[in-house]
């Protein structure tokens, strides 16, 4: 039974393994504009992953227009748009050209009057060296001018693949034989 233990632990353990990777970005000094939606420049970047640094890339992106609201008091964007994030390989670790491109699918934005903070919560489907990746979320702080732009004063955005979901059968004919092969162990140990 001692044998068994490690074995049935070790086959429970075996989907917490199939986790999502991510990318986590952060970001400073760009402008938001509006017109029939919004629009970032000059954003850059700040962090990567845990590489820390004054410019080590930028960020811009366009949404579609507002399905609802307006700029001022918040409201629901439509789909469309570009998102990109480029890397300007300064420092190693840190991709040099574009690292991540894609395309709103929806997006909300909200202001908070305690605040003043916009917030920009989206979702974008695209691509990174191949691999499907959706950006979750980019949370903004600054406060509108009359000319209808937002200073930047930090940014944060999170890039995360979508969670493999291993296949129930291949997982259980792997515990399968696990527990099998430790049968077998605990029958050659006993005899």
């Amino acid at each position: 039974m001692r044998l068994a233990t490690p074995l049935i632990l070790l086959c429970l353990a075996l989907p917490v393994g199939a986790s999502a990777d991510s990318i986590d970005l952060s970001t400073t000094g760009g402008t938001i504009s509006a017109s029939s939606g919004l629009s970032l420049s000059g954003d850059v970047i700040t962090k990567y992953g845990a590489i820390l640094g004054s410019n080590l890339g930028t960020v811009t992106f366009t949404t579609g227009a507002f399905a609802t609201g307006d700029v001022t008091a918040g409201g629901t964007l439509a789909a469309g748009g570009t998102f990109t994030i480029t890397g300007n390989g300064s420092v190693m670790g840190v991709p040099n050209g574009v690292i991540f491109t894609g395309t709103f699918v929806s997006g909300t934005w909200a202001h908070s009057t305690v605040t003043g903070a916009y917030t920009l919560t989206a979702d974008v489907t695209g691509s990174s060296a191949g691999s499907g990746l959706t950006f979750t979320e980019i949370t903004l702080s600054g406060t509108l001018s009359p000319g209808g732009t937002i200073m930047v004063g930090s940014g944060d955005i999170v890039l995360n693949t979508p969670t493999p979901v291993p296949e129930p059968g291949t997982l259980g004919l792997l515990g399968t034989g696990l527990v099998g092969i430790g049968g077998l162990l605990r029958r050659k140990l006993i005899v």
